[in-house]
């Protein structure tokens, strides 16, 4: 038999066979592999000691240019290198071809990464696993219910009056911001639009409102609004530190909780207070509906404690979304006035005289749908994402992965390679408008990819769409000092470094 036909010949009668067998079939996939090349370890995978990685991540670079990292490893060793921290081993890989050959062999059940810190603290506490933190069988029955009501276009064009709303408030908001200035400088937008963002989620979930946009935001929601910033920061501190280093060291990880305990109870508070009010209209004899997640949650028959943990997660996982790319969007906008004429143009041409576009007019705005997928592309609110397949070895580059290993998947890395897009640190929305320059479609993947990409993705586009088409109708933007030049940092997710100040001049 030709040797190259053998890993064919292998896996057809091993599919037949007992389960027993069943690595042979794993194997071949190697065999096929080193006929045409060597396949290497990780112990051949170039990287940095783990002296050095330390030195670079708390010394040289800092943990909030974990973005910045993935261009240095890049250019130091390649596509794929290995780093250590703390306890974590991590294969990084740079290249889009690389990342599409980690994402097709994900598996059924993927795994986005372990999240151990997350998990520490539902353990602790006896929380639910919510999307974020399930995996297996669980995580999937989650995915497919959500699915329905956050993924299929005509399920999310029902929100689009609810967050409609939230817009209405938020130009308001604007309004007021800038008569109180007096000189149409608002400071600080993202604060504005990270308020805009929780209200908006919050809607979509409760179909309630919770004040982030009023004069005065509510106590409550800001403490909500504080424990996420802090979390997201104490995650990279607790995820780096071993368990048994939190009894010599127990701040961060008491503040990790603290965050996670206000989190969980504001989440509580407004999930028990539509349950009641739903109970109560059952009692008079009303019939139950809503265009809520909460509401088709609980009707899923989900049992209360996962509900909990569902909401507390997805009303953490949208706020940043928004806030970030409204923020970087306002931010190149004002720095592009030609990009911002002609932008307003197409919405004003698509709305033909109404102030409110609803689903499907942002639908049909090619340039507003380039606009936010470079901004997304520039600034992508996850860096990097991760996989840990767990029920084989993969092979990715040449060099075998051994099972259970974490992958970090570049995205910012790739999402500013020249070889990828013409001068990618520009932003040039036109080059996703353009036949001219096609890059790979793994190169900028900022809502994920396959199973495991963003579900809240269509819903953060459409509020994204509707805000920016209104604030376009009402404002012309211009920046605050022409170069006060904002970079991104890391704080788990890409955030602007300091403030990003806008002048909006009423139309």
């Amino acid at each position: 038999m030709n040797f190259r036909m053998l890993p064919q010949a292998l896996k057809m009668s091993v599919r037949s066979a007992s389960p027993l067998l069943r690595f042979v079939e794993r194997w071949t996939d190697i065999i096929s592999v080193s006929t045409s090349q060597q396949v290497k370890t990780l112990d051949q995978m170039p990287g940095p000691s783990a002296a050095g990685f330390i030195w670079d991540l708390f010394f040289k670079q800092g943990l909030s240019r974990l973005h910045q990292l993935q261009l240095e490893g890049r250019r130091q060793y390649g596509p794929m290198w290995k780093a250590s921290f703390g306890p974590i081993m991590t294969v990084h890989v740079a290249e889009p071809e690389l990342i599409e050959q980690v994402l097709r062999q994900e598996g059924q059940h993927p795994m986005r990464s372990d999240l151990s810190s997350w998990k520490d603290y539902r353990q602790l506490r006896g929380h639910g696993y919510g999307l974020l933190t399930a995996e297996g069988e669980e995580w999937q029955n989650v995915r497919s219910l959500l699915a329905k009501h956050m993924l299929r276009p005509k399920a999310v064009e029902a929100y689009d009056g609810t967050l409609n709303a939230v817009v209405t408030d938020l130009i308001n908001k604007l309004k007021l911001r800038k008569r109180e200035n007096g000189s149409g400088l608002i400071t600080d937008i993202a604060a504005e639009f990270y308020c805009f963002g929780l209200e908006g989620i919050s809607s979509v979930l409760f179909e309630s409102r919770i004040g982030c946009l009023e004069p005065v935001i509510p106590m409550e929601t800001e403490c909500f609004i504080q424990s996420i910033n802090t979390m997201f920061v104490m995650t990279l501190l607790t995820m780096a530190m071993p368990a048994w280093l939190h009894r010599l060291v127990p701040k961060p990880w008491n503040k990790f909780c603290h965050c996670w305990d206000y989190m969980f109870q504001f989440a509580k508070g407004h999930i028990d207070k539509r349950l009641e009010e739903e109970a109560q209209r059952v009692t008079r004899g009303e019939q139950l509906e809503g265009h809520y997640l909460t509401f088709f949650l609980s009707q899923a028959g989900m049992p209360l404690k996962s509900v909990y943990s569902n909401v507390t997660e997805l009303l953490l996982a949208g706020v940043d979304t928004i806030s970030s790319t409204l923020s970087w969007s306002l931010y190149e906008l004002s720095r592009h006035p030609r990009i911002q004429n002609a932008l307003r143009d197409e919405v004003l041409r698509i709305l033909q005289g109404r102030n409110i576009p609803n689903a499907s007019d942002v639908g049909a705005m090619p340039l507003m749908k380039a606009v936010v997928k470079e901004i997304l592309r520039l600034y992508p609110v996850i860096p990097a994402n991760a996989r840990v397949i767990i029920n084989k070895d993969i092979i990715v580059g040449g060099y075998l992965i051994p099972r259970n290993t974490l992958i970090t998947l570049c995205h910012y890395a790739t999402s500013r390679d020249s070889k990828q897009f013409h001068d990618p640190d520009a932003f040039i929305p036109q080059r996703w408008l353009s036949r001219c320059e096609r890059s790979h479609p793994y190169s900028s993947l900022p809502f994920g990819v396959g199973k495991r990409s963003c579900i809240g993705r269509r819903i953060a586009e459409l509020e994204v769409y509707l805000a920016l088409s209104r604030i376009l109708i009402h404002f012309n933007m211009e920046p605050a000092e022409e170069s006060n030049t904002v970079h991104p940092m890391t704080r788990t997710l890409l955030v602007p470094e300091r403030e990003i100040n806008v002048c909006f001049i009423e139309r």
